[in-house]
């Protein structure tokens, strides 16, 4: 597609382990409601329209590269558009979240599914928005894309929207536990075509959201997580071959599962803030990189309080194989200065 050379490679260069002489950083949600920019253009547009038209995705895309000195940009998307390419409607609610208006109740429900997903002409508006956006970017900084996990994608699925306790989904792995498979290896499928095809459009890096991690044990994890987190990994490998790029799995709330998370294949593993990075590092080792991890409620103090945290935290990851990043996504409400505040911090 003759992309504009990349002039800032930093990010990539770490997640394969290569040695580097400063530390890179990008924020989960960095693209979004606590940026003036973005709810001035929100105020405009319902929040699937900008996800689903190409030049409204790339415009909020870039929004905080041209704000901020960061040295990667996630494109603007969200993790159910492969729910609404499965047939399910979802709705984003103000002050509420997703809402999908006729959720999975039993497994005689998985019929209302599609059986084949052709990713090209139901998620195609993303393929679109990547390519555009790596155009944009000039280079400048490397362009990830991303998908929701199996598990936490099932949750919304049969939750009907965010919950405090997934009961229903979790029903679910102890009332139906094959049927519950079936449903967590159709996802796995389509996730799969769905990252190989970012790749294709131009994402240079992936990164997969079990943000629901935290609902399961490790018994419950090997079961239902786990396999389909290998599977995605291996899966997407294998049909880019030599156009892979670097993967990074995200399991908030994961900590117990570092070990098996260590194993699957992925270059980076995303810490969320519950996890000290020492122990951590010792759990996985030193041939994966690690990525994280400041409390998003850090970004609330001031932003000599957040230069203190910040270099905390680098001591204790250290500059190799470390991608500075949040536990988590950035609130609506942090000032966009205190997320300059951390930014500056990482690259002092």
């Amino acid at each position: 597609m003759n992309f504009p050379i990349l002039k800032n490679d930093l990010i990539l260069r770490v997640a394969r382990g290569e040695e580097v002489d400063r530390i890179p950083i990008w924020v989960m949600r960095q693209a979004g409601r606590y940026l003036p920019e973005f709810r001035e253009l929100r105020s405009r547009h319902d929040f699937f329209t900008i996800c689903r038209t190409p030049e409204l995705a790339c415009e909020v895309t870039l929004q905080p590269i041209k704000r901020f000195n960061l040295d990667a940009s996630i494109i603007f998307s969200d993790i159910l558009v492969i729910v609404q390419a499965l047939g399910m409607d979802v709705e984003m609610q103000p002050s509420v979240g997703p809402v999908i208006s006729d959720p999975l109740k039993e497994p005689c429900d998985l019929a209302k599914l599609k059986e084949n997903v052709d990713v090209h002409s139901e998620l195609g508006y993303v393929f679109e928005a990547i390519t555009l956006t790596r155009h944009r970017l000039n280079g400048q900084v490397p362009l990830i894309g991303f998908s929701g996990a199996p598990w936490t994608l099932m949750c919304y699925m049969i939750e009907g929207g965010g919950s405090k306790t997934m009961s229903k989904s979790k029903k679910w792995l102890y009332k139906y536990p094959e049927e519950s498979k079936q449903l967590l290896q159709k996802l796995t499928d389509v996730i799969i075509k769905y990252m190989v095809e970012q790749v294709k459009a131009g994402a240079q890096m992936l990164q997969i959201f079990e943000s629901n991690a935290e609902y399961l044990n490790l018994e419950l994890f090997n079961r239902f997580s786990g396999p389909y987190l290998s599977a995605i990994c291996t899966g997407i490998k294998n049909e880019l071959k030599d156009q892979s790029v670097p993967m990074i799995v995200f399991a908030k709330g994961g900590h117990y599962a570092l070990r098996e998370l260590s194993s699957f294949g992925y270059e980076v593993i995303g810490l969320d803030w519950t996890i000290d990075p020492i122990q951590a590092r010792q759990i996985v080792g030193d041939n994966v990189t690690l990525q994280g991890n400041l409390d998003p409620c850090a970004l609330y103090g001031s932003p000599n309080q957040i230069k203190e945290m910040v270099h905390d935290m680098k001591l204790k990851f250290t500059k190799q194989r470390y991608i500075a990043n949040l536990g988590h996504g950035i609130y609506p409400d942090v000032d966009p200065q205190h997320l300059r505040a951390m930014i500056d911090a990482i690259h002092e």
